[in-house]
This record gives structure tokens, C-alpha cells and sequence, in this order.
């Protein structure tokens, strides 16, 4: 046990008035920030989770104020039991161990799953508070987008961006920007939406923000798990859109077609931040898995990229610059991967 698990076990044996021997901490989950993760049971057999978060490295104040104001708000987020915010530990109730990218194993299962999580985002979107929550303004919206030129094609691949790169990044803040605002929790993926009693949980919202209608959309979409068809992507958005409507969130006159063309934009924003992010991660933080996940996040900018014909050859540089030069990168470092095909 190193150093921080020890300071962690003595503080949750103070929280109970616990000998050291009943706080035997067991690691469950690492994520990609410096946070890490233990389970504890309690004698009584009663487990609670234990998050550690080094105060030098995380600030969990908006994960502690996130938790208590959308709880008390009636959404399903867990409990907080003990919070000690200049030590970084905060014990949480459990959630357990299913999450909802475990139950994607079917078509059926899989369509089931998703529409439960699209009613729940319509719940946060409804009911959560987003007044004290940082705003998503063209400032953060820039510098995730800047993680791609800086992070994938300099660091990485050393190739420059494209010459229309400037003005697409600024056709994707303005898209950002021109939408409906509501609570975003910016990583709404079936790894962070938790099962218990067969309904969805959320984790993992302390970076929350006041921010575009669609961005949670496309997080659940066009995450790490499915690479939907151009049918179902449609399908999902149409109603989405029409309840969106329905209850206020989206104006009476939003029409269908340029909504589809805010949540593929929107998607195209995402995708090329979280290309960034994972070179990063593997680069800069010594995590190299995330190399593995590249092409998958390619395919969604891909499909972002063909549902907006304004943006063909941005899309046309992807497929004959960008996708052959990851591609190399990919063989050179041994990681199996399907772009030989779409590279020209």
C-alpha cells in the first residue's frame, strides 16, 4: 500500500472509529485524471467507496458541491458520507460494480439501454442546477479543440493542421455557442452511468459545466462503445429533438434539419477534443491504452464530418493526410487497428 492509501486508511478509520485492521482498502477503478478509487467495507459489511484525489493535483470542491446540489435536485447521483477537501478523500455510497457499457452485449439490449440513458439526460437536463456552474464559453471551447493540432498532429504525428483548420474551429464555437444552455456533465458515456436496481446512476460529474443542449447527446452517441448507423443516429436525434421540444428545452420553431446539423457539429467538436485528450493521456501521462482508442473516435469525426457537406475538405483531409499518417503511427507502435482500409 503506498503512502496516500495509508493516509486514506487512517482517515476513514477516524470517520468510523475504526481500528486499522477493520479498513482494509481494496483498489476498484483508476480513470484518466489523478483520481483513484478504493471500496471499503464497513463491519457490518455495509461497503462505501473511497475516492483519493491529491489536492495538488484535483479539485474535487466541484465534484463535493456537484454531488449534493443535483442529489438534493431529485437526480440519481450517490450519497456523500465524509468529505475532507484538503486531504483530497471523500467517501461516497456504492454504487457497485455494474456499469452500463456491460450490458451492451445485444442489438435489443443495447437499443433498451440507450433509450434509458436518454431519458435520464433529459431528467438532467431538466432538473439539474446549472446557475453556479462554470460557463462552456468560447475560451473552454477553444482550448479543447486546440488539444488536436497541439497534442495529435504536432506532438504526435508532426504533421501540420490544414490551412481551413482556423475556420472550422471557429464554426464549432459558434455552433457551441448559438445553442440552448443546460447542465453538461461533458462525459455522459455508458462507463459513467452506473446500474443498480435497473436504473441508471450517474459518476464522474465533477467536470459539469453550464453549457450546449446537444453536447451530452453525442457524448452518449458517439462514445467509446457503438458506432451507430447513419439510420439509428438519426432516429436518436429525431427524438430526442422532438422531446426536447415538447418540454421547453428547445424552442417550438427548431426544425429537425438543423438540429441534426448542431449535434454533428457538435460531435465534430467532441471527437477531435477527445483525439487530443488521448494523445495526451498516452504522451504526457504515460498511458498508453489510450493510443488503442484513436481509431474508433476517427471513425466518429468521419461521420460528424459527412453529415456537414460545408465541411468537405476538412473531411477530405482527414481521409487522405490524416488517416494515413495515424495509421503509420499506429503500425510503428505494434497497435492493431482497421485504417488501412479508409486510408488513401
Amino acid at each position: 500500500m503506498n503512502e496516500r492509501a495509508e493516509t486514506l486508511q487512517r482517515w476513514i478509520a477516524r470517520q468510523h472509529d475504526l481500528s486499522l485492521g477493520d479498513c482494509r482498502l481494496e483498489q476498484v477503478a483508476d480513470d484518466a485524471s489523478f483520481r483513484h478509487y478504493y471500496r471499503l467495507r464497513l463491519p457490518d459489511g455495509t461497503p462505501r467507496v473511497l475516492m483519493d484525489a491529491p489536492p495538488d493535483r484535483e479539485n474535487s470542491q466541484s465534484f463535493v458541491d456537484i454531488a449534493r446540489d443535483w442529489r438534493a435536485a431529485g437526480l440519481p447521483v450517490p450519497r456523500l458520507y465524509a468529505v475532507d477537501l484538503e486531504a483530497g478523500f471523500v467517501e461516497i455510497e456504492d454504487l457497485g460494480d455494474d456499469v452500463m457499457h456491460q450490458h451492451l452485449d445485444t442489438a435489443a439490449a443495447t437499443s433498451v439501454w440507450f433509450e434509458r440513458a436518454l431519458q435520464l439526460l433529459e431528467r438532467v437536463q431538466r432538473q439539474a442546477p446549472s446557475v453556479a456552474l462554470p460557463t462552456y464559453d468560447s475560451d473552454l471551447l477553444a482550448r479543447e479543440l486546440d488539444l488536436f493540432p497541439e497534442w495529435c498532429l504536432t506532438r504526435l504525428l508532426e504533421i501540420p493542421a490544414p490551412p481551413n483548420w482556423p475556420a472550422l474551429r471557429e464554426t464549432l464555437i459558434d455552433n457551441a455557442l448559438a445553442q440552448p444552455r443546460v447542465a453538461v456533465h461533458r462525459d455522459f458515456d455508458a462507463m459513467n452511468l452506473m446500474v443498480r436496481d435497473d436504473a441508471l446512476w450517474l459518476i464522474d460529474f465533477q467536470d459539469a459545466v453550464r453549457g450546449p443542449l446537444t453536447y451530452d447527446l453525442v457524448s452518449l452517441l458517439r462514445g467509446r462503445y457503438r458506432l451507430w448507423s447513419r439510420e439509428r443516429m438519426d432516429a436518436f436525434i429525431d427524438t430526442f429533438h422532438q422531446r426536447a421540444q415538447a418540454d421547453g428545452r428547445l424552442p417550438a420553431e427548431s426544425d429537425a434539419t438543423t438540429f441534426l446539423r448542431q449535434v454533428e457539429a457538435m460531435g465534430v467538436q467532441r471527437s477531435l477534443k477527445v483525439l487530443g485528450i488521448f494523445c495526451r493521456l498516452a504522451l504526457r501521462d504515460a498511458k498508453p491504452r489510450y493510443m488503442e482508442r484513436l481509431p474508433h473516435f476517427l471513425a466518429h469525426l468521419q461521420q460528424g464530418l459527412t453529415a456537414l457537406p460545408a465541411q468537405g475538405d476538412f473531411l477530405a483531409w482527414v481521409e487522405t493526410t490524416f488517416t494515413p499518417a495515424l495509421c503509420r503511427e499506429l503500425d510503428r507502435r505494434g497497435i492493431a487497428h482497421s485504417l488501412k482500409e479508409r486510408a488513401s
